[in-house]
């Protein structure tokens, strides 16, 4: 199994988690977090001390494409998670999420054709599906743009597969459902329902579609496909794999959990802001997770309410301190 592994979009959400996991699994890793001038390295700063001393951290910007082939220097495989990821924005700045999701995609392609990487791990959404046109979705679902966001996704997900069709390189696609969790940012749907409810000065809870269908994958068990998409090199190069519980949640439902969890009853209300174009919705996703299974040996070990717990208790911890922040 490869030993050194560069991580991209290690300071958000899910990359601190694959941080987390990949060092506890003995892997050497090498952390890019996107640069700015305040030295900020997002979620990597929350990781355990003995965790952040085991990590070589680097700033950059995927779209650079010499600083993306330094970093890659050396290392056997590359997780890639760096991503423009915020449906809403991307309505507002599409050209942003080309440039970061599709040509940061590519620049990270070609390092790891220049530098023969061993295995590269390619993050997907399931955004690229679209509303399902039949549940539970599997990997032969059609892909349907149905946001800038999706589309930027779709164009990074086929340049990652025509690199493995025309220059052998060996990449694994991980197509993750929904994935919640603490470090998960309070604008995301269940981290921003239970801010609201353990936030004393808020009398009505604001959402988006309450009716939507979603598939919820807990962090840490996302986070160990990366490891597994590494221990079973036999995986055919291009390879899309599905990640998700196979169970789906309206988002009414997972409210009416949190208000059980918290012990806090609010009234919820739609808020105009968080609803999608109508032709922009995706209304269900569930997914087969079977192919995960059978090629990864992956199957999700945390429960729905295991899972929220943790956020409520994360959140708890950490409260939202900027004013307002998961209310538009």
């Amino acid at each position: 199994m490869p030993v050194r592994v560069l991580i991209t979009g290690a300071g958000g959400f899910i990359g601190s988690h694959v941080t987390e996991a990949a060092v506890r699994g003995g892997l050497e890793v090498r952390a890019i977090a996107n640069y700015n001038s305040r030295g900020d390295v997002g979620f990597l700063a929350e990781l355990p001390a003995d965790v952040k001393a085991s990590c070589d951290i680097r700033q950059l910007d995927i779209r650079d494409d010499y600083g993306v082939d330094a970093l890659a220097t050396g290392c056997d495989a590359i997780f890639h998670l760096a991503a423009l990821i915020g449906i809403p924005y991307s309505y507002l700045a599409p050209s942003s999420y080309v440039d970061v999701n599709v040509r940061g995609t590519l620049n990270l392609l070609n390092a790891a054709r220049r530098r023969s990487i061993a295995r590269f791990v390619h993050t997907s959404t399931s955004e690229v599906y679209g509303s399902a046109q039949y549940v539970p979705i599997d990997e032969k679902h059609p892909l349907v743009g149905q946001s800038p966001y999706s589309a930027t996704k779709i164009g990074a997900d086929q340049l990652a597969e025509s690199y493995a069709r025309s220059f052998d390189l060996p990449v694994t696609i991980i197509r993750p459902f929904n994935t919640y969790g603490p470090r998960q940012s309070p604008r995301a749907v269940i981290p921003t329902l239970a801010a609201q409810l353990l936030d004393a000065s808020i009398d009505t809870v604001r959402a988006g579609t309450l009716g939507t269908v979603r598939d919820f994958t807990f962090v840490t068990d996302t986070a160990r496909a990366y490891l597994c998409a590494l221990e079973h090199p036999e995986i055919a190069s291009g390879t899309v794999v599905n990640l998700g519980t196979g169970e789906g949640h309206t988002i009414a439902t997972i409210y009416e959990r949190l208000m059980d969890i918290t012990g806090v009853r609010k009234p919820v209300e739609a808020e105009a802001d968080r609803v999608r174009p109508e032709r922009s919705e995706v209304l269900q996703l569930i997914s087969n997770n079977a192919r995960a299974k059978s090629m990864l040996g992956w199957s999700p070990r945390v429960s729905m309410d295991d899972g929220l717990r943790a956020v409520v208790a994360y959140l708890r911890e950490h409260p939202v301190a900027e004013a307002g922040a998961y209310r538009v």
